[in-house]
């Protein structure tokens, strides 16, 4: 996978993720539920004057949180509010007046009096507090915290009075308020980026809606789901996105509520690479936001489709997308038309488009800054910013960033971006001859990959461990099933066995002296046996040990080896520096592809569990894509690989490494003159009885005729065919329509892969 696209994808769906968060927590907020015509019957029959209070209190506050509401609900809802005002002037209901100045502030906000709404729900709070109305209060902190805008720079405000409702709700026992403000507060640290704080918010707020079963839980799932997509724990996050789903579907919720569900649960299946199940959540994500109406679901959905499209390298459909969408459904955000900035200047990057592509880098460093400090992109936009500098050759802003950005990712704990920042950083000090520090880089980029992907393995061991303990206790269970039925047939027969019992006694005399003498040869014997029984158990422990302490060796020696062949490799570039011999820099390159081919044998051996076998399919795949990043991106070469999952000892894989080295080195140098396009197809099959079959062809301009193999002096020729002696094996090159090299050999069967 090309590297710049892999950031591209990772990095734009967290910002648009986050702008359908922004969107979604303080845009909609649920309706109350309630029957306005009968409101208005009780109000009209109603003869208590603080029940009646009540009932338009509750009426007017529908029509505040009615979904779409117009001018003409809130004239409604003040009316409301004022009639119950001039009766409480005669009732004197102290709860009922601080609810008036609450809804007279709600209703200020929804009509855009921002100052105005301040202030009275600052009197509506001061007033709940000097009477001690904790729950109501708590509600007047919770409204205010809605009331400050969604910029990052609010939200330690908004933590603060929301922490302070959650207390008040505590106090006052409102389980239900309580479980909504541990939603709203677990929400404020995922944007923040506090992840385990925001899923330990989460699972309270679930928590406390599951104790007084309240059935909506759709929005708690989905933000879950959310909060485990930004931990990188993509099954647990699939798990709670489809409850999220399941959970939406059984209560009839298709609101904008479920256009977010769907596009989670995408982008849960796009980080898992499932391309085509994370097409069918974005495209039910569209349907949805278009049939709510809402423009911006809409554009995110979209960009998220785009992003697709970028990793499937439709560059010019995923621009045009965007383009086209926000003709159709405009919208007035600020932050969100830099996130589609931000997606064309990745793209036109890509494309080496620079013209385009400044003039967005431009956009967008004049909104975020020059190390994009804003809004809590800074990691995402200034990665992009890397990529930028590096491909239009300005190092030193690049290196500026770049020490910047890797600060950040190792402030966050995040070695994979680290090591793809310290990879870019290689190649920028390769391009300008810094070979010292390139070996550096390439060293840290190797030490942080690394540990990646052992921490992945281990995520992985972890889940099998859960899986087989699992497994162990059914298993479990149903042996204390069939132990509870034996017991039940022995009870019954135990009568039938008190007779059998007293007619054997008889007979047991006869033979008791005859069984106490067998008893005591019996016990000698059994003596005897657990002595050897012991030594043996001891020898068994001693060759447990040496056989860790073996596995230990041969895996810290194919670690030692391969690090000399990558130090090797690295000298070797240095070297090249200092030469202006054509044909030796060509014989240095190949000899660094010769040891890079070996280098990935040792790779695969240490971290695997299999010390013997190396999965062949793996391997010719990982070469293949290294030789394609050795050679210019420009090249209009493809690579079609179809592979057996075949295992090979390391007598046979170096060989055989070495072999597919050659083929590919020289198809791509020779194959496709004057930079024609060309197809290079790699087989590698089982063909039955043990035997395999290497076949490397391609469609470019083949072999001159005159050649003859057995009189050539080509050191990669030779080379294969004596690689093919060494296999045991059969060489045959055919000169037809282009170059193909057929090789065919016994597998060893001597040592078979463990499962």
């Amino acid at each position: 996978m090309n590297f710049s696209l892999y950031f591209l994808s990772k990095n734009l769906l967290k910002i648009v993720c986050f702008s359908l968060v922004l969107m979604f927590s303080y845009s909609i907020k649920a309706q109350t539920q309630e029957n306005p015509a009968l409101l208005r019957k009780q109000i009209s029959s109603s003869a208590n004057t603080t029940q009646k209070i009540t009932l338009l209190l509750r009426l007017s506050n529908y029509y505040i949180t009615k979904k779409g509401e117009l001018k003409a609900d809130l004239d409604s809802a003040a009316i409301l509010n004022r009639q119950a005002k001039a009766l409480n002037v005669k009732s004197g209901d102290l709860l009922s007046a601080g609810k008036i100045i609450f809804l007279e502030a709600k209703i200020d906000k929804e009509r855009g009096r921002k100052t105005i709404a301040f202030s009275n729900m600052k009197q509506a709070l001061s007033y709940f507090e000097k009477n001690h109305f904790k729950e109501q209060a708590g509600e007047a902190y919770n409204e205010l915290s809605y009331m400050y805008d969604n910029n990052p720079e609010y939200f330690d405000t908004k933590i603060k009075l929301k922490e302070k409702a959650l207390e008040l709700f505590k106090n006052s026992g409102s389980k239900l308020n309580q479980a909504g403000v541990l939603k709203d507060l677990g929400e404020l640290y995922y944007i923040k980026e506090n992840a385990d704080k925001a899923l330990g918010l989460l699972k309270q707020s679930l928590s406390v809606y599951k104790s007084v079963k309240f059935r909506e839980l759709q929005s708690v799932y989905n933000l879950i789901s959310q909060v485990e997509i930004q931990k990188a724990d993509y099954e647990e996050a699939l798990r709670y996105g489809l409850l999220a789903e399941k959970t939406a579907e059984s209560v009839n919720d298709y609101s904008l509520q479920m256009c977010s569900i769907y596009s989670n649960i995408g982008m849960v299946y796009y980080y898992l690479r499932k391309n085509d199940d994370a097409m069918k959540y974005w495209e039910k994500s569209l349907a949805t936001a278009k049939k709510n109406k809402d423009n911006t679901y809409i554009r995110t959905v979209a960009n998220n489709i785009s992003t697709m499209l970028i990793r499937q390298k439709k560059f010019k459909q995923a621009i045009t997308m965007i383009q086209e969408y926000r003709e159709r459904y405009p919208i007035v955000d600020k932050d969100f038309e830099m996130s589609e900035n931000y997606i064309l200047f990745s793209t036109y990057t890509i494309l080496k488009q620079f013209n385009e592509a400044e003039a967005y880098y431009k956009k967008l460093v004049a909104y975020y800054g020059e190390n994009a400090e804003k809004n809590n992109q800074q990691a995402s936009l200034l990665r992009s910013f890397v990529f930028y500098h590096y491909q239009t050759r300005n190092f030193d802003k690049m290196y500026r960033e770049a020490r910047l950005f890797d600060s950040i990712a190792k402030n966050n704990g995040n070695d994979m971006l680290r090591s793809e920042n310290h990879l870019m950083w290689f190649k920028a000090d390769s391009i300008q001859g810094k070979y010292l520090d390139a070996i550096q880089h390439y060293q840290l980029y190797k030490k942080l990959s690394d540990s990646v992907f052992n921490g992945e393995k281990s995520k992985q061991i972890n889940s099998l461990k859960i899986q087989f303990e699992t497994e162990q206790k059914d298993k479990n269970i149903q042996l204390l099933t069939q132990k509870a039925k034996l017991q039940d047939i022995k009870i019954a027969n135990d009568t039938f066995i008190r007779y059998v019992f007293i007619g054997s006694i008889l007979a047991l005399i006869l033979f008791a002296a005859l069984l106490y003498n067998r008893s005591r040869l019996k016990s000698n014997a059994n003596k005897n046996l657990e002595l050897k029984r012991k030594q043996i158990d001891e020898q068994n422990e001693q060759l447990k040990k040496l056989l860790s302490e073996k596995e230990w060796l041969l895996k810290e020696i194919h670690h030692r080896v391969k690090n000399n062949l990558q130090i090797v490799i690295s000298l070797l570039n240095t070297q090249s520096a200092y030469l202006d011999n054509e044909d030796a820099l060509m014989a240095i390159q190949n000899s660094q592809h010769r040891m890079h081919a070996m280098s990935l044998i040792h790779q695969k051996l240490y971290q695997s569990d299999n010390l013997s076998m190396i999965d062949m399919s793996w391997y010719i795949y990982e070469l293949i894509t290294y030789i394609k990043e050795c050679y210019s991106s420009d090249r209009k070469i493809n690579f079609t690989v179809d592979t057996d999952k075949v295992f090979l000892d390391v007598a046979q894989a170096v060989p055989m490494g070495l072999i597919v080295n050659e083929a590919v080195n020289n198809t791509v140098k020779y194959a496709f003159p004057d930079d024609r396009k060309g197809e290079v197809f790699v087989s590698f099959k089982n063909i039955g009885d043990d035997l395999c079959e290497l076949m490397i062809s391609d469609n470019g301009v083949g072999l001159p005729e005159d050649f003859n193999i057995e009189e050539t002096e080509s050191l990669g020729m030779n080379l294969m065919r004596g690689l093919t002696d060494q296999l045991d094996g059969t060489f045959n090159l055919e000169n037809k329509g282009g170059l193909k090299v057929t090789i065919t050999f016994r597998k060893n069967t001597e040592i078979t892969p463990s499962n």
